[in-house]
């Protein structure tokens, strides 16, 4: 499935490079958070909490962590994990982002026993905020605006940490991620973020606005997720057909519409910040995100036996990871050409945390390192 003569050692050379662009970052902030770089200086913003992205760098030391097997890596990605419980008692759905991303590779490399006590808390506190009348952990009110909102950022990482819980976890993971793309999968493109009404009705937010370049990366990374974590694995395929009032065949049915249409002749690799501006600056990072979801999704279809299915995905999954190496990986292993929020014109083309992530992550399961479900 490897393009290119070289197999996966294109690969292994872009994995090596981005440990260097880590170390850099290490460096440089401390026991502070990176947000985003600047491309020309290479210089973080960062922040003390972490903010939503935080988990993105805590995980991203675990991978390092693996990837070297040195005690000094394991004790820094555990302290940077370790910094992360300012984010229990805070009322946001991006607890699935912050901390499903910062501790689930922890029992890997350093089986690390404060790291998986604290998914634990972070699990019940998620739990504990489901609203069962609206089938969702609410947004939250963690960054200011309207706190009962339905964002499909707000599902990655949330399903599989609810589904390890318990039960009554998998059942609200499970909630969660099918309101979610009911709500998105009503309009096309799919749209980002609903706002609840006190009827219960839901009303579309303006903000991200739909043809947001990471709504369909987010949603399919959450519905692999649900494929691998709520069962269903075995069931529905790529190419079939179902509704979101079933389990697994639904699930399956919304990974086909959002899929599918990505390995369609034409299809960007990497896209536009905003859909409907091809002038505007791309986002890199919602490629990075894809490349995850659709190796999960290929992994998902070998496992059942349907090995014809899983080549669309991994193939494309394999043309973008390739292209951010070749045309936006700096010679020191930094992920350029990410926006961060372009309405705002807020960190346009530069290095995002998340983005580093994602493609590293990418890389490592080219590469083996690790699969694409140890997270």
């Amino acid at each position: 499935m490897c393009e290119g003569a070289g197999g996966t050692r294109w690969a292994e050379e872009a994995l090596a490079a981005v440990w260097e662009r880590v170390r850099e970052t290490e460096a440089q902030v401390g026991s502070r958070f990176p947000l985003y770089a600047d491309p020309g200086t290479g210089v973080w913003k960062s922040t003390s909490k972490g903010s939503w992205t935080g988990g993105f760098w805590a995980g991203l030391l675990w991978l390092r962590a693996l990837a070297s097997g040195t005690a000094r890596d394991r004790e820094t990605a555990a302290a940077c994990t370790g910094r992360l419980a300012h984010w229990l008692g805070q009322d946001t759905a991006t607890r699935g982002l912050i901390f499903w991303y910062g501790t689930a590779l922890a029992a890997g490399p350093g089986n690390d026993s404060a790291a998986a006590t604290l998914k634990d808390r972070a699990a019940r506190a998620a739990l504990a905020a489901y609203d069962t009348e609206r089938g969702l952990v609410p947004w939250g009110d963690a960054f200011g605006g309207p706190r009962m909102l339905a964002r499909a950022d707000g599902v990655p990482g949330l399903v599989p940490l609810l589904a390890g819980v318990s039960q009554d976890g998998r059942d609200a993971a499970y909630g969660h991620l099918t309101r979610q793309l009911a709500l998105s999968l009503a309009e096309h493109p799919p749209r980002p973020a609903w706002r609840a009404a006190p009827d219960g009705t839901w009303t579309a937010c303006p903000e991200p606005a739909a043809g947001w370049s990471r709504t369909v990366p987010w949603l399919l990374l959450g519905v692999a997720d649900g494929l691998h974590c709520l069962g269903g694995s075995g069931t529905g395929s790529l190419g079939g057909t179902g509704s979101l009032g079933g389990s697994g065949s639904g699930l399956w049915e919304a990974a086909e519409r959002l899929a599918v249409p990505r390995w369609a002749a034409g299809a960007e690799l990497v896209p536009p910040a905003q859909d409907g501006s091809p002038e505007g600056p791309l986002d890199t990072s919602a490629a990075a995100i894809e490349a995850v979801a659709l190796l999960k999704l290929a992994a998902l279809a070998r496992a059942a036996g349907r090995e014809k299915e899983a080549g669309p995905p991994a193939h494309r999954a394999h043309r973008i990871l390739r292209r951010l190496t070749t045309a936006h990986l700096s010679a020191n292993g930094a992920l350029t050409g990410g926006c961060y929020d372009a309405g705002r014109g807020l960190a346009p083309c530069h290095e995002l945390i998340w983005g580093d992530f994602f493609l590293a992550w990418g890389l490592a399961v080219l590469t083996g390192l690790t699969g694409p479900f140890t997270m």
